[in-house]
């Protein structure tokens, strides 16, 4: 029997339990066995679940100081590979045999002897096991970089899609990707917080890993994450990548303007703001109209303050309200003209055909124009006539400009009629403006006003004035040439290239 004493030692560098588990059994009974045949003392089992690319495994560390300590004088493993795949430990293994520390090393897939031989065979077998990670690391950071030439994210797909193991590709996932187009409509509206984001996606069941509220900074990630729109980050540089994107460029820059703005401190309201604040300026100073309120009632007034101060007098909110009310019903459309203008529509959607189809033509003579700036930056780059840093920043922008253009023929080819639908929604509201008129929600009042006028109200003399903005300037003048004009001119108007007035169908078309 052998007089030495061993530590056996047993490493798998793979994270996954089930596997990792297995492994290290497989290793202990195969090495027990061994040490059984060539009658091994063994005084102690080591179990390393770590890779042993880079120093510092606590185990190993823990199994070289008991041997410096004298506790025991050889190591049994499976193969020196177990033991080191880096200079720094199979150095370390080498300098403890080369003191005497170490009188034996056993391995049943390995031969080794304290020789010069022996010790020049073991710092073999240590460097092919690190040129088997150099190599292997080496290997899939070329693989990676190829991924992302061919336009594939090589990572785990963000939230709205899916790794498709089958294909090795990234799809949609119908369901949630839905939800991140809703989460990116429901904050580039301007009126949402980080904090509504992560409610917003927790009520509709996207959470962490943990099962709760995803955090704002991780709500941050998801609305400035390019992936979205169809380009990816990777290793710093922005590149195209070949999966759908789930919501619009414009929609993405939407979201990105509401991240800067919401980025900038903001100071917190002393007064409650009262419904018509913001709406109206003064007629005589041009200054912004508040409201304060006195012994229970609400009054507007002008803002400006000090020596010059506006001699405008305050108005009850009960007062402006039925002036607002007076002059939203001013612009309302007629249900029959209403119906007959959605008519007209209808058969001009026809006409935008040709144009479409020129200005896609047009753009795609921009996107190849593009294309070919791509691949001279490219050229420099390789050539190294541009910086690094100088190349990402311009390869960046010309792919955004490429998206950009790319959407643009998306929306004109498949929505050649995206005014039909707006022009159908003013026509609903426009003929809905005396029931609005009449209802009692200031804010939704305010609203339709500030649609309606702008930034043209006044108050002068208690009284709020205002020229309608167009399409709903149109609207007034159509109803104030009713008795003077036929129907169908009111409606269509004069033929020419310089109309003298501008009809209502046309506003609204043009708008």
């Amino acid at each position: 029997m052998n007089n030495n004493k061993f530590f056996l030692y047993a490493r798998k560098s793979t994270d996954v339990e089930d596997k990792q588990v297995r492994s290290i059994e497989d290793q202990i009974r195969e090495l027990s066995a061994f040490a059984k045949q060539e009658g091994l003392n063994v005084v102690d089992t080591f179990i390393e679940k770590q890779s042993a690319k880079i120093p510092g495994r606590p185990i190993f560390g823990e199994m070289i100081k008991c041997i410096e300590e004298g506790t025991a004088d050889g190591i049994l493993s499976w193969h020196p590979d177990r033991l080191a795949r880096n200079s720094i430990d199979g150095g370390k293994i080498i300098y403890l045999i080369d003191c005497g520390r170490i009188a034996v090393l056993k391995f049943p897939q390995f031969w080794f002897e304290p020789t010069p031989q022996g010790k020049f065979m073991l710092n073999i077998a240590f460097g092919q096991s690190k040129y088997y990670v150099d190599s292997l690391s080496e290997n899939t950071k070329r693989g990676l970089r190829q991924k992302v030439r061919r336009g594939e994210y090589p990572s785990i797909a963000p939230v709205g899609y899916i790794n498709d193991v089958r294909n090795k590709s990234i799809v949609v996932d119908r369901k949630r990707s839905k939800i991140i187009k809703d989460a990116f409509e429901f904050y580039a509206a301007g009126n949402a917080r980080l904090e509504d984001v992560s409610d917003f996606l927790a009520q509709r069941g996207i959470l962490s890993r943990g099962g709760k509220r995803i955090h704002k900074t991780r709500a941050t990630f998801i609305l400035s994450n390019p992936f979205y729109i169809g380009l990816f980050r990777y290793a710093g540089e922005i590149h195209e990548g070949k999966h759908e994107p789930i919501i619009t460029k414009k929609l993405f820059d939407a979201a990105q303007d509401v991240l800067k703005q919401r980025g900038k401190p903001r100071h917190k309201q002393k007064n409650e703001p009262q419904a018509f604040c913001g709406l109206i300026s003064c007629a005589e100073c041009g200054m912004m109209i508040t409201a304060e309120k006195q012994k229970g009632h609400i009054y507007y007034r002008c803002t400006k303050k000090g020596k010059q101060k506006c001699s405008q007098p305050y108005v009850r909110e009960e007062a402006l309200n039925q002036q607002l009310s007076s002059l939203i019903q001013k612009v309302s459309l007629r249900t029959d003209w209403a119906e007959k203008l959605l008519a007209m529509a209808e058969k001009d959607k026809e006409k935008f055909a040709q144009s479409v189809s020129a200005f896609a033509q047009e753009t795609r003579e921009k996107i190849k124009s593009i294309e070919i700036k791509l691949q001279r930056l490219l050229d420099g780059y390789l050539d190294q006539d541009i910086e690094r840093e100088v190349y990402r920043e311009k390869k960046a922008k010309l792919l955004s400009e490429k998206k950009s253009l790319e959407e643009q023929i998306t929306k004109a080819e498949q929505k050649q009629n995206d005014w039909l639908e707006p022009f159908q929604n003013w026509i609903k509201v426009a003929s809905n403006l005396v029931k609005i008129a009449r209802n009692d929600d200031l804010f939704h009042k305010k609203v339709i006003a500030k649609e309606i006028f702008g930034s043209n109200l006044r108050l002068a003399a208690r009284e709020a004035r205002g020229n309608p903005i167009l399409p709903y300037y149109a609207a007034q003048r159509a109803v104030e040439s009713i008795g003077k004009k036929s129907e169908s001119l009111i409606l269509v108007g004069h033929p020419g290239l310089e109309p003298e007035t501008l009809t209502l169908r046309e506003s609204c078309s043009a708008n």
